[in-house]
Formats: structure tokens, C-alpha cells, sequence
């Protein structure tokens, strides 16, 4: 009997279960019904599987050119959003090798750790920030901007290829995202693995604003 969840819920619950030294794994995806093992093989092409009738098996892992845990979920969800049932298992998981003693350890903190550091190391009365979150992988980027709608985010200087947004936050009025808000945000990121950094630009303190939206920065000629 197939999983009644959906294949990202399926993908997601698989990933969280991962060891934290986990570099690629082997996946499989059993369909339901021919015609719709046909069509998700062809949704699941970028991630070059192969496919045995309604059993398909792919690849995900955290080097370069190998499918993102982030490609994985995306393409998932397309064939959710086409109702495409089956069950997601993990086949094999292989882990990295053990870094030698002397290398520093590549973790990255979770963002929503770097957030409460930041806020901690700034003023009691701090008032107004003006922030930027860089994502770690352009794999990131579509899904990073989703979750991050509700700061209202402003992609900076994508031309020039950087994965880095950037947003207001006011503690207790004025224009900006509230600091609760802002870290729900960063939390929803984590949910879904999507690493990066997070930075507070400028800060003011003990703002007053009379009849404004509040303070104004210029950042490269421009009213941010």
C-alpha cells in the first residue's frame, strides 16, 4: 500500500532523518500505475533517474554536480501538483569522509541561530535594521524567496550572479518586518535546509518617527 502522504512531505520526513556526515544517497520512488510512472519519470529528468516500470531511482546529494536535496523537493512537488501517488524511500545513504583532525569543521549555524546571535550583540534599544540574508547555493534561490515574502525582500545585484537579499526590519513600528516575523522566516528556512548567512547592515537606535514611515537609508544612490 502506497504512503498517503504527499512525495515532498515523504522527501522531507527521509531528509531530516539523514546523519549529519551524509553526503549523497540513493533514492527510490514507487508510482502508482503505469501511465503515471511513465509521466513521473519525465518530471524527475533533471535529475537523470532510472526507471524499472512504476520504480524509479534517483540520485541527491551535497557536491557539485550531483542533484540538490533542494532540486529534489521541487520536483517533487510537480508531481504532487499533478497528483502523482507513490512512496519516496531511502535506498543507501553515503557519508563523508571524516575530516582530518587539523581542518575546521564546515557546519554552518542555522539561520535562525545567527539571527539571535546578531540581535543579542546589538543595543537594548535598537529600533531599525536593515538586513541581508546570502543564500549558500543558487538551488536556493526560487524557494528562499518564497519563504521569505512576508520581510519583503529585495534581490541585490542579481546581475552580477550574487545570491543575496536584502529587507527591513522595525521592532515596534515604522516600515520594516516585525523581529518575530523575521525569525519565522529564517525558522522556515532551516525547516526546508536551506543554509546561508545572515547580516545586519546598519542598525539605528531609539528612532521616533513623526509622521513618517520611518528612518531612510541610501545604499548605492538608492532609497532602501
Amino acid at each position: 500500500m502506497l504512503s498517503l502522504m504527499g512525495l515532498v512531505d515523504q522527501w522531507k520526513a527521509i531528509y531530516w532523518e539523514l546523519p549529519e556526515v551524509w553526503d549523497n544517497v540513493h533514492l527510490r520512488l514507487t508510482v502508482e500505475g503505469d501511465a503515471h510512472a511513465a509521466r513521473a519519470a519525465a518530471l524527475l529528468g533533471p535529475l537523470n533517474p532510472g526507471s524499472h516500470g512504476q520504480v524509479i531511482d534517483f540520485y541527491s546529494g551535497r557536491r557539485r554536480g550531483v542533484p540538490s536535496p533542494e532540486l529534489v523537493r521541487r520536483l517533487l512537488a510537480r508531481l504532487d501538483a499533478e497528483r502523482i501517488r507513490g512512496e519516496v524511500e531511502l535506498v543507501e545513504v553515503e557519508e563523508a569522509a571524516p575530516a582530518p583532525a587539523t581542518e575546521a569543521p564546515r557546519g554552518r549555524p542555522s539561520l535562525v541561530s545567527q539571527w539571535d546571535g546578531t540581535l543579542s550583540a546589538l543595543p537594548d534599544d535598537w529600533s531599525d535594521l536593515y538586513t541581508e540574508i546570502e543564500l549558500a547555493s543558487s538551488d536556493y534561490l526560487e524557494r528562499g524567496a518564497l519563504l521569505l515574502a512576508p520581510v519583503n525582500p529585495a534581490r541585490w545585484k542579481p546581475e552580477e550572479g550574487q545570491l543575496v537579499f536584502r529587507f527591513r526590519v522595525a521592532r515596534r513600528f515604522g516600515y520594516g518586518a516585525s523581529g518575530e516575523m523575521t525569525r519565522r522566516c529564517l525558522e522556515r528556512l532551516d525547516e526546508e535546509g536551506i543554509r546561508g548567512s545572515v547580516r545586519v547592515l546598519y542598525a539605528l537606535s531609539d528612532t521616533k518617527p513623526v509622521s513618517t514611515q520611518g528612518p531612510v537609508w541610501y545604499v548605492a544612490g538608492k532609497v532602501v
